[in-house]
């Protein structure tokens, strides 16, 4: 079995506070920590999907972790809720707001989230004798709540203790967008879009907020130094995300692309 961390709280010392925790909680468990920056949610959203695939439906727990604290987020009392999606042997738990979870309903991995309470979960495991009672008001209160409650509960689900919740649709939250959900190393830019969602195909040009871009099947294909949309490799089974790029340059640098930018003009 695997871990995945995806926070988006990762300076070096603070992601390898992470990495033991969720380390001790599963001892014997490879543990891969992956950092993701602006539009966070989104990031998130794609790394999700990208870890499924790449663990070919073997036994995993992804843990993530996009909490701010400013702007629309004040509306929670301390960040967006935790909740847990079962997709066959993956496990995710994850914060709820925003686009995180908006491609595991577009792929249709999940219809509904169960939603955690923090305070109401640990009166419920301190009840129950899984959590000692002077641990109950510092985790409630954290503002590290990926590092103090997060691992607690993922261990606590996985061990079969029954956990209060309740259930929400995943339609309640934010659907994917048709947007630059990450920028690699090379400037290719990874989009949320499925060829259908873009019409794609080889040897047509496509309408994009950065003007007329060739469509081609593979990177090889796009001549050298010119643009070209492509059927990248991320993604999950028969649906892998469209992505932009320069044959031998940066896509990002070419048109200035960042995460979060809307792929149609």
């Amino acid at each position: 079995m695997y871990v995945t961390i995806i926070n988006d709280c990762h300076d070096p010392l603070t992601m390898n506070r992470q990495v033991v925790r969720a380390a001790t909680f599963f001892p014997a468990t490879h543990i891969s920590p992956v950092a993701v920056g602006n539009y966070a949610d989104l990031e998130a959203s794609g790394c999700i999907i990208d870890t499924i695939d790449a663990a070919m439906d073997e036994p995993g727990i992804i843990i993530v972790n996009v909490a701010p604290r400013h702007g629309k987020a004040k509306k929670w009392p301390n960040g967006t809720p935790f909740g847990h999606v079962k997709y066959q042997n993956t496990h995710i738990f994850s914060t709820v707001d925003g686009a995180t979870l908006s491609l595991i309903h577009k792929y249709g991995l999940a219809k509904e989230i169960e939603v955690y309470d923090i305070p109401t979960v640990l009166d419920a495991m301190v009840k129950h004798g899984k959590l000692a009672e002077h641990l109950r008001a510092p985790i409630t209160g954290t503002q590290f709540r990926s590092y103090e409650f997060l691992p607690r509960v993922a261990k606590w689900y996985m061990n079969g203790v029954d956990l209060p919740h309740e259930v929400h649709a995943l339609s309640d939250f934010l659907p994917a967008p048709l947007a630059v959900w990450y920028v690699d190393n090379f400037g290719n830019c990874k989009t949320t879009a499925w060829a259908e969602d873009i019409k794609h195909q080889a040897g047509k040009k496509i309408e994009t907020q950065w003007g007329k871009i060739m469509c081609y099947d593979r990177l090889k294909d796009v001549p050298n130094g010119e643009p070209g949309i492509i059927v990248g490799s991320s993604g999950y089974r028969e649906h892998r995300f469209i992505e932009i790029v320069v044959q031998g340059k940066s896509a990002a640098s070419h048109f200035g692309i960042k995460v979060g930018d809307k792929i149609l003009g």
